[in-house]
């Protein structure tokens, strides 16, 4: 048999067919916005073409942009949030008529990276997805940790270490509360703090792509924002220890990051030195879909 991956993102849906490391197929399909029935339906029309395409029935997991209550068995914690509150595994594992194994999707890139991408062979690793929300995932010694509440790695919700004054309140997120890691870091985050300060509210590419020609706002932007990611995964760094710390996502691509965050984190890392390296996912949007295949060994 097999093994099916699907990651759940908020733009866009992908699954991959794999047989032990060897893809078979893969599609990529948009993401359906505020319905959980299309999500649903998409969720499983993906596996069918999967399954179609290889001609061989297969085991199914899937990473989504939240997790499982251990009390409920309901999603919660999703920026994806018509996914709140939904049987999501009751409802595929019906549609399917097989078991279904769901994770955190930053939880899956993380496993992925730390198995064979840019952490392998490393004890501790803190996989960060930069894109529409933002997440983490630990994996210690090769298995990712889910915690007593299933939150482990959630660092998008708590709030940005060592605010500047014009930091606070900070923005409203979706989770209840103000000035969370996430409203900062994630794509919207930098562009709604583009516009804030002046600038048009551009995509994160553009930004980028301004900052390269001397844009001096787009340039700022991305300072501030390097200042905080330095922050909040000088956080991570005080309290985990981890040896490698691993970007994906959209915003994992904006090169400069890797050169310029680790100059910023020293001051706020309780230690004389720090040797964590950032990396960037070497498998790149590949490593979330690799990961929730592998949830069945």
């Amino acid at each position: 048999m097999i093994r099916i991956g699907i990651d759940l993102g908020g733009t866009k849906i992908e699954g991959i067919a794999l047989d032990g490391s060897r893809e078979l197929a893969r599609v990529r399909v948009d993401a359906p916005r505020d319905s959980y029935a299309a999500t649903v339906d998409a969720v499983v029309g993906l596996v069918r073409d999967l399954e179609a395409r290889t001609g061989q029935p297969g085991s199914v997991g899937i990473g989504i942009p939240g997790t499982l209550s251990p009390a409920t068995g309901l999603v919660k914690n999703a920026n994806s949030v018509w996914l709140i509150g939904q049987p999501l595994r009751a409802d595929l594992e019906a549609a399917l008529a097989r078991p279904v194994r769901l994770a955190n999707d930053a939880n899956c890139f993380a496993v992925s990276e730390a198995a064979d991408g840019a952490a392998a062979g490393a004890e501790v690793v803190f996989g960060v997805i930069l894109g529409t929300g933002v997440g983490g995932g630990v994996v210690v010694r090769g298995r990712g940790v889910i915690g007593a509440n299933a939150v482990a790695g959630e660092w998008g919700h708590n709030p940005l270490p060592w605010p500047r004054d014009d930091e606070r309140p900070g923005p409203s997120c979706y989770c209840g509360r103000a000035g969370c890691v996430e409203t900062f870091l994630s794509g919207p985050g930098l562009e709604a703090d583009h516009a804030r300060q002046g600038g048009q509210r551009r995509a994160p590419v553009e930004i980028v792509r301004r900052a390269a020609g001397g844009d001096a706002g787009a340039g700022a932007a991305l300072d501030r924002y390097e200042d905080r990611l330095a922050r909040g995964l000088a956080s991570i760094i005080n309290v985990l220890d981890p040896d490698v710390i691993v970007l994906g996502g959209g915003l994992s691509n904006i090169d400069r990051l890797y050169t310029n965050v680790p100059r910023h984190w020293g001051p706020y890392v309780f230690s004389d030195t720090v040797t964590t390296r950032l990396v960037k996912a070497r498998h790149g949007d590949s490593s979330g879909v690799r990961g929730a295949a592998w949830l069945w060994e």
